[in-house]
């Protein structure tokens, strides 16, 4: 099996499943992102947890070519980038994800966003 296609099939349901419960829990879902905000320890954690996701698809697919592979390299090196910037800038990270909870289409739109790209990596790994 490729690789792209692998990787499809771990990421396309994790990000249905995170668009699904975004879509159904926004008021439990807005409570657990202004507790992580609140949290330096938990910005860190996930500033850690992203570095390493991203540093392991940037590691193993590494693929700047046409087609939709390229979505996942993308995401990798935007994971790597955004788990450099929770680790070393917290208090920029904080009064971000400030902003954006004040902003009340956020969630929506970031749960329709895993949604769509969910379901295009669930059928890229799984159908296509």
């Amino acid at each position: 099996m490729e690789t792209s296609q692998l990787i499809a099939k771990f990421m396309g349901p994790v990000m249905l499943v995170a668009g699904f419960s975004m879509l159904i829990n926004k008021d439990t879902m807005r409570n657990v992102f202004e507790d992580f905000i609140a949290s330096p320890a938990l910005i860190f954690v996930a500033g850690f947890l992203a570095l390493m996701l991203g540093l392991a698809l940037v590691i193993f697919h590494n693929r700047w070519t046409a087609g939709w592979p390229v979505i996942i390299t993308v995401y990798g090196w935007l994971s790597l980038f955004a788990g450099v910037g929770r680790m070393a800038f917290p208090a920029l990270v904080k009064r971000m994800g400030t902003a954006m909870m004040k902003r009340e289409a956020f969630l929506t739109v970031a749960a329709i966003f895993n949604l769509l790209l969910g379901g295009f990596l669930t059928y890229q790994g799984y159908l296509a």
